[in-house]
């Protein structure tokens, strides 16, 4: 038996060669599968968890959630003894810096990110290290049940390298929002804005695809520039072209004036999402709240590389009745998976309610697992535009999905689902991986993918950009 297949039989079949032959066998559009006797996580808030329920997949959407499905035609999956939950939703990575991960682990600040990834390596860049960079973070977040990424591409330095990252989301296979940005530093065509246009209609003219486009900005024009900071004009821009924008960098006492300016503005909503938000100040909070703007949290990146309080956001958030996304943000520094940035902000979260109220006999307002699932899942959805979509196991959404063994050695017994899913489970656990109703992942592995060519690509991307950078 191969090492890294489960030696439990009833699990092995649940997603074997035999069965993932079966479905590949059938047309993807006339392609019907149901998998029986799951503990389903449905994170939708009125069907909530199910105990030895069924699931129905039809083409690319969930048909219907329930006890003891019939199967008519149907494929059938036994998945007794597994999780099913939704496929989590990063709202904010950037994945072209993939061949670069872990460079620089112990990174001071935010500066020392920004001088050595985005003022060195980053100009180098030929479109095919975008290409790798990208269609490797996409494939290792598919490995980890990521199912929707919000790929913030801030290099895109020609026509060439905008396609070549959208060209990487697509091979992946992964349901991906591709948010364009031009670079911060070193020569570039100065194309962005303008090829947004060009871009909506090569690889975005269908309303209803795996791939979906954003404007990405930056929040203040301290770092680079004022052609980079969301105002009216690029505000303007996405309107005309019905995307939303995604605002990064949002920080402190200028990320709150800048806030405010917005509000004054009319350029905030529903469809804008502010990144990070650390240090802001009430008032900004308040007018997020009162215009229904969403939020992308990253956890691991405030607290490790110390963004501004260097605390994430969520109190705030939630005081201002905003429930946010999360995200992975730069591999340069940080973990790759979503299950890291749940455990982090949980506890982190926590940790900061019960110091609050110490030796004070007043009780903790703490999060919950629930919580952070619900971010990691149905908000992410919501904060990338993708509510109607993904984020939660609804009939009629979108088959985006995960088949996690909850009777490995590590998750044994089952006892809270959710519990299970945020605090036991790794990517180890996740034996498939369905994206749009089409397995992504298979008996543990992601399928489709040359990995010993992957390999060299990579490394030769890598050995490219580290000699040929000033860094």
């Amino acid at each position: 038996m191969n090492v890294n297949e489960t030696t439990d039989a009833a699990v092995d079949d649940t997603t074997g060669a035999a069965v993932l032959e079966q479905l590949r066998r059938r047309p993807a559009d006339r392609r019907r599968i149901l998998f029986t006797g799951a503990t389903i996580v449905t994170m939708d808030p009125d069907l909530g968890v199910i105990d030895h329920g069924d699931l129905l997949v039809e083409g690319d959407s969930i048909t219907a959630v329930g006890p003891r499905l019939s199967p008519g035609d149907a494929v059938v999956v036994d998945a007794t003894g597994t999780i099913l939950s939704p496929g989590f939703v990063d709202t904010h990575r950037h994945a072209w810096e993939a061949q670069l991960r872990r460079i620089m682990p112990d990174v001071d600040d935010l500066g020392g990110y920004v001088m050595a990834t985005l003022a060195g390596y980053a100009t180098v860049y030929r479109p095919e290290d975008m290409y790798i960079g990208t269609r490797l973070a996409a494939l290792t977040a598919i490995d980890s049940g990521i199912t929707t990424m919000l790929d913030f591409s801030h290099n895109s330095r020609t026509r060439e390298h905008s396609d070549a990252a959208i060209e990487a989301l697509r091979d992946a296979g992964i349901r991906g929002v591709h948010a364009s940005m031009g670079p911060h530093f070193g020569d570039w065509d100065q194309q962005w804005p303008g090829d947004l246009a060009r871009i909506k209609d090569r690889y975005f003219s269908s309303g209803d695809q795996l791939l979906t486009l954003r404007l990405a900005t930056l929040a203040t024009d301290e770092i680079a520039g004022p052609a980079l900071a969301y105002g009216p004009e690029l505000a303007r821009a996405a309107g005309d072209m019905g995307i939303g924008v995604s605002v990064d960098a949002v920080f402190g006492t200028p990320g709150s004036e800048a806030v405010l300016r917005w509000a004054e503005h009319g350029i905030l909503g529903p469809d804008v999402t502010l990144i990070h938000c650390t240090g802001l100040t009430f008032e900004a909070w308040k007018t997020m709240g009162d215009t229904g703007t969403t939020v992308a949290l990253a956890p691991t990146s405030d607290a490790q590389i110390g963004l501004e309080t260097a605390i994430p956001a969520v109190d705030e958030a939630l005081s201002a009745g905003i429930r946010p996304g999360l995200s992975i943000d730069v591999e340069v520094a940080l973990a790759s998976d979503m299950f890291t940035q749940m455990r982090a902000l949980h506890t982190i979260q926590r940790m900061r309610a019960v110091n609050a109220v110490h030796g004070t006999g007043r009780q903790p307002s703490r999060i919950t697992t629930h919580d952070v699932l619900d971010f990691a899942t149905l908000q992410g959805a919501r904060t990338n535009g993708l509510a109607a979509v993904t984020g939660s196991l609804t009939p009629g959404k979108k088959a985006d999905l995960l088949v996690i063994r909850a009777e490995d050695l590590n998750n044994m017994p089952l006892n809270d689902p959710i519990g299970t899913v945020v605090l036991g489970s790794d990517a180890r656990n996740i034996s498939a991986v369905l994206v749009n109703g089409e397995p992504r992942k298979w008996n543990g592995r992601v399928l489709d993918v040359d990995l010993p060519a992957l390999r060299e690509e990579v490394r030769a991307s890598r050995e490219y950009v580290l000699t040929t950078s000033a860094v």
